[in-house]
């Protein structure tokens, strides 16, 4: 009875414990994208945000040494154009579950870059992390 016992609390904590904790952070770049001619960047908004992520994002990438402008519309066509989504989840607090940003070609909308980030409640990061994350891994793209 003992073996059952101890075989079916192994099996629940396996079941209960599987799937709950899940990291994934993915960056991916245009193979003929010229890393050297990117200096100016122009991060929009993403509607119904409160700005909080995209000023981590332009923080970001200013330290990273970009020209980082954050109107409405640049006043100076920039190298490249920033656009992200983030996804929110809630478990006891709201915390960032997914960042997804993508540059693209300011002429064609073309994506030229793009690197995201999901971190489940388990392992969770600030949204600075979530940004710094993704920044990073879209950065090391550059070849």
């Amino acid at each position: 009875m003992s073996r059952i016992l101890a075989a079916t609390l192994l099996a629940s904590a396996l079941l209960f414990n599987s799937g709950c904790a899940v990291n994934r952070a993915t960056a991916t770049a245009d193979p003929s994208l010229q890393w050297d001619s990117l200096k100016s960047l122009h991060v929009k908004k993403l509607e119904g945000e409160d700005g909080s992520v995209r000023k981590l994002i332009v923080e970001k990438f200013r330290a990273s040494g970009f020209a980082v402008s954050t109107d409405p519309e640049p006043a100076v066509k920039p190298d490249a154009v920033v656009t992200y989504h983030d996804k929110w989840m809630w478990d006891i607090t709201m915390y960032l579950l997914e960042l997804t940003i993508t540059l693209h070609d300011p002429r064609s909308d073309v994506a030229v870059a793009s690197g995201n980030s999901l971190h489940t409640s388990l392992t969770r990061k600030s949204p600075k992390e979530m940004v710094d994350e993704v920044v990073d891994n879209i950065l090391k793209q550059k070849k």
